[in-house]
């Protein structure tokens, strides 16, 4: 493989604007996350946004920067946009989707996603990590896959919600929002129209479950602090003073 990391990020987030510059530790928060992919080296890091601001921070720290639309309804296509940019030619056979507010998650987890693709009939990787709180197994913002173990940590994706679910005796795997796309299987994902379960349950990527694409999770021990609202900068900046 030949992966690349792109990072999409932007100013316009509704529950927190202006997050991807929030200060955590005396650096903006695009920043910790940038230097985490780095520190993952398993290919060059791009951050991808629509943002001036954005990409004047990134530049100036040394980073990699590709100017997209501003007009993305997600990250997927944001980064899409990003590699068809970059890499015209499809040097780049995977594309590493970091989400830009996950300045909390180590280099090991982003490496970790890769593992799946190893499996020539998979077409993304991604992560989820057991849940062991109350809060998390009822909580609808905590996102549930639903798969089968296939091989020792590593899980074929059959359904994704934001329900309690599965049912009866067993753990439960809280879904990790960042994925190694194939690139060609992000090509094609871009180009389907939303599937009906996913605007019901508010999740994209069932609707590469419903166009038949194969999606597997490797299992990492925790789950990196996602930046959504003022509280959880908070923690963040806790977390990393």
């Amino acid at each position: 493989m030949n992966p690349i990391i792109l990072i999409p990020a932007r100013m316009s987030a509704t529950r927190l604007p202006g997050k991807p510059l929030a200060d955590i530790a005396g650096q903006p928060m695009i920043l910790h996350v940038w230097r985490r992919a780095m520190d993952a080296a398993i290919g060059e890091v791009v951050v991808a946004t629509d943002s001036q601001e954005i990409a004047s921070v990134v530049r100036a720290a040394g980073g990699r920067v590709q100017m997209t639309r501003a007009d993305h309804p997600s990250g997927s296509d944001r980064i899409h946009e990003a590699v068809c940019a970059l890499d015209p030619e499809g040097r780049h056979d995977v594309v590493v989707n970091v989400q830009g507010d996950l300045p909390t998650i180590a280099p090991a987890t982003i490496r970790a996603a890769l593992a799946p693709l190893e499996d020539a009939q998979v077409a993304i990787g991604t992560l989820v990590a057991e849940i062991h709180s109350d809060r998390e197994r009822h909580g609808p913002s905590v996102v549930k896959m639903i798969g089968s173990e296939v091989a020792p940590g590593r899980f074929r994706c059959h359904y994704f919600t934001r329900a309690t679910a599965p049912w009866g005796e067993g753990p439960l795997w809280h879904h990790i929002g960042l994925y190694a796309w194939r690139r060609d299987a992000l090509a094609r994902f871009v180009a389907l129209p939303p599937a009906t379960l996913e605007m019901r349950e508010k999740l994209e990527q069932l609707r590469a479950l419903a166009a038949g694409m194969r999606i597997d999770a490797m299992a990492v021990g925790d789950v990196p602090l996602g930046v959504d609202t003022a509280e959880d900068l908070e923690r963040a900046r806790e977390m990393l003073a």
